[in-house]
């Protein structure tokens, strides 16, 4: 047997001793100056650090300057976050509930009251396991073997997601005297784990650790008050409900309880947008501006439906005006620091011209609302004239709704601003989360392929440009907001996957984003299916599925 083996190398072309591991390579050819590599792609195949390259193949790094880095660098410190826990605090159960202010806000349950001082303790643990440099051991055993594991660690919410799981065999990781499986690659050892810290916040902790963004810096912590209020409210529903995890919602199916949850999550929804118009009805003589705003794919067109009709319940007539009619002609749009025009920047509407037609509005004045025509780039005024009577507020839904800079010719006592994001709140057990931006994401897959045609990889290779228009232009003015609102069904991923499932599995496996598709099927696949028929035809979820009754699709 030939002891050498040619790979190409980030690009570039190498002889390598057979059975090589891929860490070995990391330290032999990255610079010392680059981000962190933590795993590669080996033939578009993740693949940890530990792997052995036995044959010819190419080998592209994975560092924390990219997403996949990124989770793979925060599964392991979770892991590390998880023994450091059990360690001081034997019997003591920890959630992993979801992404807030720069890092994943944790809860430690049935031992301690959690405060400063024991945070401190957690993390100098964690930094001495760091110390010793500890491997993250992996091994495969039957599915057998790894319930005993779970349920003898206590983690019997682990061994009852697991009767789902379709193989006969699974990967478990150990380190130390902890025990877990993490939906995912880990780092080869506790050494790569230098960049983190530990923040409290009552009544959980947040773990916090450089991101793809930045990768030399921890990112820096935002306090969001009013979205922490919304994360805590849903996890309060869900836990209502029974369901928290994805075993839950699929027991909840199974013994055909589906029906109920349904029309209680709706009803909750509907009961929510309803108190909101209430709130608006009361203010009618002030509150002339409803803004509507949140990140791709929460459901803003059906939610800002759903409020004119309860709007017009409380016997109000709001007219929407869209932004669009309000942008620049296509040749004074400003260009970005690539020279390419930034059609998601606010500097695309004409600022002025929108402020002054809202204020004559507000105050009683006729207007003529300028048609922006797309495929001349430019306004065009075609007679549309209106005046608005004192029971008809404007409403307004857009990326920028919540950017002062929009209205800011308008008192605030005039405006009401709604941010609507899709949080949800079920994950797939205690220690693996869904991440928010998946379920927006598989929302939008499933919508841009049934209405516009849009092929799966299509919608991934535009969605990183959509996530920075959003980190820009949507989260920093989040908190600005007068009230959230959660569009996120607890049962949603299970109706969407019939849906979403047959195109992953149609994307061939040397296609770029495959690793990216691989990694969305694998958690999918825990679902079992729920038939829409039960699925009202006004819900939000209709907005992505078809059979709305707000519009024609």
């Amino acid at each position: 047997m030939i002891d050498t083996i040619q790979v190409n190398w980030n690009g570039r072309d190498i002889q390598v001793k057979r059975g090589v591991t891929l860490q070995e390579l990391a330290e032999k050819h990255s610079d010392s100056s680059s981000p962190l590599i933590v795993a590669a792609k080996v033939d578009n195949r993740i693949r940890e650090l530990t792997y052995k390259v036995e044959q010819d193949c190419r080998i592209e790094p994975i560092d924390l300057s990219m997403k996949d880095g990124e989770r793979i660098y925060t599964r392991s410190l979770v892991f590390l976050f998880l023994r450091a826990c059990r360690e001081l605090y034997r019997d003591c159960s920890v959630t992993v509930e979801h992404s807030f202010g720069g890092g994943l806000y944790c809860e430690i349950h049935d031992c301690i009251t959690l405060s400063p001082r024991e945070v401190e303790r957690i993390e100098k643990r964690m930094r001495r396991i760091v110390e010793q440099n500890e491997p993250f051991v992996k091994r495969e055993v039957s599915m057998e073997e790894a319930n005993s594991i779970f349920l003898s660690m206590g983690l019997k919410h682990r061994a009852e997601i697991m009767q789902y799981r379709p193989d006969d065999t699974i990967s478990i990781y150990q380190c130390g005297d902890m025990q877990d499986y993490l939906y995912g690659y880990l780092v080869p050892s506790t050494g790569y784990l230098k960049q983190f810290s530990l923040k409290f916040y009552l009544p959980g902790v947040i773990l916090r650790y450089p991101g793809s963004e930045d990768p030399g810096q921890l990112r820096p912590f935002q306090d969001n008050p009013k979205l922490f209020k919304v994360f805590r409210q849903a996890e309060k529903w869900s836990a209502a409900l029974g369901i928290r995890n994805i075993a839950d919602l699929n027991k909840c199916i199974l013994e055909g309880r589906a029906p109920d949850l349904i029309r209680i999550s709706e009803a909750y929804q509907e009961k929510q947008i309803g108190m909101m118009a209430d709130q608006i009805a009361e203010q009618r003589d002030s509150i002339r501006m409803i803004l509507i705003a949140g990140p791709s794919s929460s459901g803003k067109t059906t939610f800002a439906q759903r409020l004119r009709v309860q709007l017009m319940v409380n016997n109000l007539h709001p007219v929407p005006i869209s932004m669009d009619n309000y942008f620049l002609n296509r040749d004074q749009i400003p260009l970005d620091e690539n020279g390419q025009q930034d059609l998601e920047s606010i500097d695309v509407i004409d600022l002025e011209l929108f402020n002054e037609q809202m204020t004559r509005l507000i105050q009683g004045q006729e207007v003529e609302i300028p048609h922006y025509n797309f495929l001349t780039g430019r306004r065009e005024y075609n007679g549309h004239i209106i005046r608005l009577s004192q029971d008809q507020p404007i409403i307004v839904e857009g990326i920028h709704g919540l950017n002062e800079k929009l209205t800011e010719m308008i008192p605030a006592e005039n405006k009401y601003k709604i941010y609507i994001s899709a949080l949800t709140q079920l994950n797939v057990d205690d220690h693996n989360r869904i991440p928010t931006t998946d379920a927006r994401l598989i929302r939008r897959m499933v919508r841009d392929h049934q209405f516009r045609g849009t092929p799966v990889v299509e919608t991934l290779r535009m969605w990183s440009s959509v996530r920075r228009g959003e980190e820009r232009n949507i989260f920093p003015f989040q908190e600005s907001a007068d009230i959230m609102f959660n569009s996120a069904l607890l049962y949603e991923l299970a109706v969407l996957k019939p849906f979403i499932l047959p195109l992953l599995e149609e994307v061939p496996e040397e296609h770029e984003f495959f690793p990216e598709v691989n990694r969305l099927k694998k958690f999918l696949k825990y679902f079992v299916e729920l038939d829409p028929e039960d699925i009202p035809n006004n819900s939000i979820l209709r907005e992505f599925i078809g059979g709305s009754c707000f519009y024609k699709q």
